[in-house]
This record gives structure tokens, sequence and C-alpha cells, in this order.
């Protein structure tokens, strides 16, 4: 059974409630087939209400779950022989990313995603999915040397951000995410960035420099968290959610806006709701995205990212004035 955010109770008592007067029906033998066909029909309706109208700070929720697939999850779904590496070979390993070499329906492919943990024990070891810089180093070396052996790159980008503690601003955390950024640019491989949970300001920038950039409907990209902006704009963090609403860092406003380049869609009430189906969703987005790439020059693979991330943050009056000049 999964766990339910707040705003799912009613669906939630309203599923038990049936699945009791069926338990009722089995043991009693009563035919109560009339009532549980109407509550059946409410349950829907209910359910359209609810998640065909999802709020940002309900979708920021649903992002956060505790259950939701992660890298690893999605890795073991979508591709198969996949081969983990460690270390960056500066400093150590990070296992708050993971990555490594893997197949996606028979081609070699170079895999790289945050990795947080599903309890208590996990998230420690993956220090809340938050990578120190020899984590994004490790990432690098990964991109390079599928640069050097033509691997096209699939990234997962799940995290609340780069970690700010003492040590990772140390060893040089700005400078790893800014070098990921600037070398992913000029990558001559395929990339494909896919925002599985929580895309959090730089920590997830420097992994999503890629041709193509993908959300999972409920997740979310942003430069702070709402909790951030809260404290930012209100100086009280408690405004997290109509912070939420005035940010656009939901996957419908992000692919309106032309920041994403397709909303992928998610199980009713979430991509935890059922793995294997959702790793099906993201799998015919992932092979459509690659296909086309694979198809360009890798001049042509650098051009597009370029003009790519020029073309983002234009403003349609300017876009429309200029050509008519």
């Amino acid at each position: 059974m999964h766990s339910y955010l707040p705003f799912e109770k009613p669906v939630v008592e309203l599923r038990e409630k049936i699945a009791e007067l069926k338990s009722f029906t089995e043991e009693k033998e009563i035919d109560l087939s009339g009532e549980i066909t109407t509550l059946e029909e409410r349950l829907k309706q209910l359910e359209n209400d609810i998640y065909g109208n999802l709020q940002p700070w309900q979708r920021v929720q649903i992002a956060r779950h505790g259950e939701r697939p992660t890298t690893l999850d999605y890795i073991n779904e979508l591709f198969t022989d996949f081969m983990e590496m460690h270390g960056d070979r500066l400093y150590g390993d990070d296992e708050a990313i993971v990555g490594g070499i893997a197949k996606y329906k028979g081609r070699p492919v170079t895999v790289i995603g945050h990795q947080r943990g599903k309890d208590t024990k996990e998230n420690l070891k993956r220090n809340f999915g938050m990578p120190h810089p020899e984590g994004y180093r490790k990432a690098l070396r990964l991109m390079k040397q599928a640069e050097k052996f033509s691997r096209p790159v699939i990234c997962f980008i799940d995290t609340k951000g780069a970690f700010p503690g003492k040590a990772a601003e140390e060893r040089g955390q700005s400078e790893a995410i800014a070098r990921n950024i600037m070398e992913m640019a000029g990558l001559k491989v395929p990339i494909v960035s896919i925002v599985i949970g929580e895309g959090g300001s730089g920590g997830a920038l420097a992994l999503g420099v890629g041709n193509y950039i993908h959300m999972l409907e409920n997740s979310t990209y942003s430069v702070i968290s709402p909790e951030g902006a809260s404290a930012l704009l209100w100086k009280d963090a408690s405004f997290a959610k109509q912070a939420s609403e005035t940010m656009k860092i939901t996957a419908p406003d992000l692919k309106e806006l032309g920041v994403v380049d397709e909303m992928i869609p998610e199980m009713r009430g979430g991509a935890h709701k059922d793995l294997a189906q959702q790793a099906i969703y993201i799998d015919e987005v992932l092979e459509r995205s690659l296909h086309t790439l694979e198809q360009q020059s890798t001049d042509d693979l650098v051009q597009g990212r370029y003009t790519k991330y020029k073309e983002i943050g234009s403003l349609a009056g300017e876009n429309a004035a200029s050509s008519t000049e």
C-alpha cells in the first residue's frame, strides 16, 4: 500500500470503502453491486477532479514523494547490462550521483543521474541526493568517456540541489558545476536529460545541458526551492505554497515557456503508483529523442544545444518584432 499525500485523502478513503463493500459482498453473499458501481463512478469523477487539476504545490509534493522512483529504479527498467563506475580520479566517490555504461535496446549508452535514498539509512548514504564536487566530476569523467567512444549520454535529474556544506565548498563545488555546464555545452555526442523528481538549482543544471530536456509531469525544475523563495520574498518559509504558484516550476509551465522539450505523462497520482508503466512512458520519449539526435552530425548536435539555450527566455513579443524587421 502506497503512502498518500494530504490532498489524496478523499480518494484513498473512497477506495477503502469500495474495497470494504466488495469484501462484505463476498463474505455475506449479499448483492451490493449497485452501490459499488455508484461508488466506483464517484471515485472516477473524484480522481479526475483531483489529479486532473493539480496545483503547483501539489505537484511539488508528488515530486518529493518518498516512494517516487529514483535513477537506479529507471536504470533497472530501461537498460540492460548496466555497469556502474565509481570515483572522480581526483578525490573520491560520491554516492549522490550514480553513473556507468549500459545498453539501451542493444546499443551502448552512458547513463548518469542523481540518486537519493528511500529510507533514512540510504538517504544518509546518498546525502539525500545532494552531490559533492566529486559527484559532478565523476559525471564529467563519464561524459568525456562517452564522447571518446561515441556513446549517447542520458541524464536523470532528481536533486534538491548541490550540497552547500563547508567541505563541498572547500573542494570546489561551484567550479565543478560550472565546468560540467561548459563541457556539456560542447560535448560531441547526443545528450538527453530527464527531470524525474526535483530539479533544484545548479545541482540540477550540472546534468541538464542536453539537446533535449524532458520532464515527468509531476516533477519540478527551479533555480530555488519554494521554501527558499518564500524565505527570500516574504522572510517566512511558510509561504512556500504561494511561492510555488508564482515561480513557474512545474512541467506544464516550463513546457509552455519553452524551457523543456516534452512533458512525459505520469501515472494518475504519481510515478510511484506503477514503476513499470512509468518506465514505458519514459521509454517512448527517450527512444524517439535518441533516434532524432543520432541522425545529426557532431557539429549539428553542438549547434543545436547552443541555439536551444540561446532561445530560452526570449519573449514572444521580441520574436515577433524581430521577424517583421
